[in-house]
């Protein structure tokens, strides 16, 4: 009987020799659309570079836009305003905009915009951890437009979500760097 009890514990002790390893975290797979651009020229006295696989949606009066990522979920949400002299107002009001999620962001970049000859001025706000928007920004010539935007998900931004962000963010830094006013 004695024998028997060995064996089995030598098979117990062989058979269990696999070792078993977590697999690596890792993201799902995603189909993102190719990066293909086109002139979004509309009444409004600015001119950018809009991603093909979005749809805009343009007021009347041009000072509210919404461009909708539909494959993404997601929607920028941009005004442009007139200015009269306050432009502070208008800076002081995006900056506290920006800062408002703060608390609950790991962390906020500002990254300055500059492009002299075409006259765009601006700032953008860059987040990281788990918030409403992802990216948000304001453009001025400083004398008279002002143009401000704002990248929301239709969920709170997440692991799950951090490719389709970082694949908007590009988008909306390219749309930044060829943002120009019409004369």
């Amino acid at each position: 009987m004695s024998n028997l009890r060995i064996i089995f514990f030598l098979l117990f002790v062989v058979s269990c020799s696999e070792n078993n390893i977590p697999k690596p975290r890792a993201y799902f797979k995603l189909n993102l659309p190719e990066k293909k651009y086109e002139s979004y020229n509309s009444n409004c006295n600015y001119t950018f570079m809009l991603p093909t696989y979005t749809t805009a949606k343009l007021n009347v009066d041009c000072d509210i836009n919404n461009i909708y990522f539909p494959q993404q979920d997601a929607i920028l949400h941009v005004s442009y305003f007139k200015l009269k002299n306050n432009l502070f107002e208008h800076l002081e009001e995006s900056r506290n905009l920006a800062y408002k999620h703060q608390i609950i962001a790991d962390g906020i970049t500002e990254q300055v915009f500059v492009n002299d000859s075409l006259k765009v001025y601006g700032v953008l706000y860059d987040y990281f951890g788990v918030t409403a928007t992802s990216i948000q920004f304001c453009l001025t010539d400083s004398v008279n437009h002002f143009f401000r935007g704002a990248l929301y998900f239709n969920t709170e931004i997440n692991d799950s979500i951090t490719p389709i962000n970082i694949f908007l963010k590009e988008d909306m830094r390219y749309l930044i760097e060829t943002f120009s006013w019409k004369k």
